[in-house]
């Protein structure tokens, strides 16, 4: 195996295990603008060659039908109306008839990208979306034949490169067999979700806010018994939250295993590097979850809904405490759902919680963007030069305000600096802002924007509550993105186990049976857990595979 998995490595670019390497244990950041590309020594062979200055493409003689799958930049609203003049500016000037489909997130997304792929009806140009990572996602689809190279593509956006496709770490991780097979694009606002906690309520039963896991749980069983709302019903749970589709419980519940040192499936103590599950303290972490569950601190449903309907309990004001988005949380758009029913109620960041031992970390952060890929049948079809097209438009200030923010005068304005605002508006429910108009700007997030620092001043501006205070959506991000984060960044080089499917399956029934109370949970039940994974589902092999990976790509020892 170790003579293969060094094969493997000599062809991964020297910038991206560099970049790996220097990001595995360094401390979390809290960056406001798009992280600056990465830059190889001069002449490296390994390096994604530079694109060749080229004008771009031309608009299509004839009508091109173009159909994307992504996921939306908000889950409760829908994809933008066939009427919309985005898609007209687009037919217009470009000749296209776009489509464009919402894909799930969770479970159910991948679960749509698959159904796709196993019937080759994979539409034009998508996101590679997976519940785990988006690059394996894009290896798989890679290795059945089903998607097609971009390196002509790139040469045809020489705008959108500058702007969306400078970082060759990010590039080479989407090399297969000297072939770019996809786009990575501009990542989110990294460390962007956390923990939150009802201060009106910690006020009303006289608590104070929390700093250890045992701390939290007091004041999650207060919460829970001692009727914080005052409606004098028992509807109200100290922790909500939902599963993800990821492992285990999810990353929603990350904090918690963090406070055990291990808020990810790997534990990434670089010397000490394997599954999770292998260590003790996971063991104590899955116990105390457990006694959680059985108090009934936790919202009961949390491994059954989904993300959708967490967002319709938490305004209901159903959780005193949650792990939540902090755009989702207190943006202009969203946070209306929860002020409307509770004007005084007040929701404030939440430390890490330590452990017994002192560990606090709130999760594990080892995104590099999203990734999309433009199907064989869409190449061969030709529809490659429109796909480039649409994206590089996307790049331009028509198509990047359009799709970012609406329409000048009527979603948005410019203040004298050239920030977007909504200030002077003639209709304020017209604001690209409002919770009515996200429909129209679902592809923002994914496709259109970088992060500089004009557009994050636009996209997160403060705003006043029902009862005058000023909530501060930015304040709740500088928070949670300089917590303590585990770097699992290296994640990337990780392959997915030739048994993935039925490894993950058993994972996660068995964590969560032994959370919710549906199996027992002592050291028997545990030992047969840990045995099957390995006699059964060859997670050692997994395991050892993924150390031999990263020990030749000098990550760990």
């Amino acid at each position: 195996m170790r003579a293969k998995s060094s094969v493997f490595f000599r062809v991964w670019p020297v910038v991206l295990v560099l970049a790996l390497i220097a990001t595995a244990c360094a401390p979390a950041a809290a960056p406001t603008a798009a992280p600056a590309p990465t830059q190889a020594s001069a002449g490296s062979p390994t390096q994604p060659p530079a694109p060749t200055p080229v004008p771009p493409t031309a608009v299509p003689a004839k009508p091109v039908d173009i159909e994307l799958w992504a996921i939306p930049t908000s889950s409760q609203a829908p994809a933008p109306p066939d009427d919309w003049v985005g898609f007209k500016v687009i037919r217009e000037k470009l000749n296209i008839n776009l489509k464009y489909v919402p894909i799930p997130q969770g479970a159910d997304g991948e679960t749509k990208v698959n159904a796709a792929a196993a019937a080759n009806a994979l539409p034009d140009l998508f996101q590679a979306y997976s519940t785990t990572l988006e690059r394996n996602k894009l290896l798989d689809l890679h290795k059945q034949g089903l998607i097609a190279p971009v390196d002509d593509l790139i040469k045809l956006m020489p705008t959108r490169v500058k702007t969306h496709y400078s970082d060759p770490t990010a590039t080479s991780l989407v090399i297969f067999d000297g072939k770019q097979m996809g786009f990575v694009e501009v990542p989110n606002l990294p460390r962007r979700e956390g923990l939150v906690i009802r201060k009106d309520w910690v006020d009303k039963l006289g608590l104070k806010m929390p700093t250890t896991i045992d701390e939290l749980f007091t004041v999650a069983k207060a919460f829970t018994e001692q009727d914080p709302d005052g409606n004098g019903q028992n509807d109200t749970y100290g922790l909500g939250g939902f599963f993800d589709g990821s492992w285990g419980a999810g990353a929603r519940f990350a904090f918690f295993f963090g406070a055990y040192g291990l808020p990810d499936i790997w534990n990434w103590d670089l010397n000490n590097f394997g599954l999770s599950v292998r260590s003790s303290d996971y063991y104590k972490a899955l116990a105390e979850f457990r006694r959680w569950n059985e108090a009934k601190v936790i919202d009961p449903d949390w491994a059954t809904i989904n993300r959708d309907e967490f967002r319709i309990r938490w305004p209901q004001g159903r959780y005193g405490i949650m792990w939540e988005d902090f755009a989702a949380l207190s943006m202009a758009a969203n946070y209306p759902k929860f002020d409307k029913n509770f004007p005084e109620g007040e929701w404030v960041p939440l430390p890490a919680p330590k452990g017994p031992d002192g560990k606090a970390f709130y999760g594990a952060y080892g995104s590099i963007g999203n990734i999309f890929a433009v199907s064989k049948k869409a190449a061969d079809a030709g529809k490659g030069p429109a796909i480039a097209a649409l994206l590089e438009w996307m790049a331009t200030p028509e198509g990047y305000y359009l799709c970012g923010f609406g329409q000048e005068g009527i979603n948005y304005t410019l203040d004298s600096d050239g920030v977007v605002t909504t200030a002077g508006l003639p209709d304020a429910t017209k604001a690209w802002t409002h919770e009515s108009m996200a429909r129209y700007t679902q592809m923002r997030n994914q496709l259109v924007f970088v992060n500089d620092p004009k557009e994050v001043a636009a996209r997160y501006p403060a705003h006043k509550s029902i009862n005058g205070r000023t909530i501060v959506p930015m304040s709740f991000y500088n928070f949670f993105s300089t917590q303590p984060w585990v770097n699992s960044r290296p994640q990337q080089l990780i392959l997915k186990a030739s048994n993935h499917a039925d490894l993950q399956r058993f994972y996660n029934e068995n964590i969560q049976g032994f959370a919710l109370g549906t199996r027992p949970l002592n050291e028997q039940t545990w030992a047969e857990f840990l045995g099957t994974l390995d006699s059964s589902l060859n997670a050692k092999k997994w395991e050892e595979d993924t150390r031999v990976i990263l020990k030749d790509a000098g990550i760990v020892k």
